[in-house]
């Protein structure tokens, strides 16, 4: 789709394959099948508005919308969903070494603890999809 989508149903349909390429299928169909009545608005709103919209923009790309959320994640440390988007910045084209930079330039801005608890994170993570 080379325009943003501009309704719902355009931003739902955008916003899951945006999500299964990047996050990757497995990760999308456990979500998807953990929905319930209580969670089902939420995961349409992330869908939709996350996944949709944002990443649709054309502002930045992929791999700098990854190195985004690293720092973001890390910064608020967030870490399981910091962990599941080193996975993303992986299938996005970031290297070990710019996940590293990505973690460097957080402890400045976020503070060391949290920079060194996401390398902390990142290690195992990268070392299995690099041994695999």
């Amino acid at each position: 789709m080379s325009e943003h989508p501009s309704t719902d149903d355009e931003r739902r349909t955008a916003g899951m394959r945006t999500r299964r390429e990047v996050l990757g299928d497995a990760h999308v169909d456990r979500a998807v099948a953990a929905v319930t009545p209580l969670t089902a608005d939420f995961q349409d709103f992330i869908t939709r508005v996350a996944w949709g919209d944002l990443w649709q923009r054309p502002g930045l790309d992929r791999r700098t919308r990854s190195m985004l959320t690293l720092a973001i994640t890390a910064s608020l440390r967030h870490w399981d969903e910091f962990a599941l988007h080193v996975k993303a910045a992986v299938h996005n084209g970031l290297t070990d070494e710019e996940i590293a930079e990505v973690c460097l330039h957080t402890a400045v801005y976020a503070g060391v603890p949290a920079a060194n608890h996401a390398l902390a994170v990142a290690r195992p993570i990268l070392a299995e999809l690099r041994a695999g």
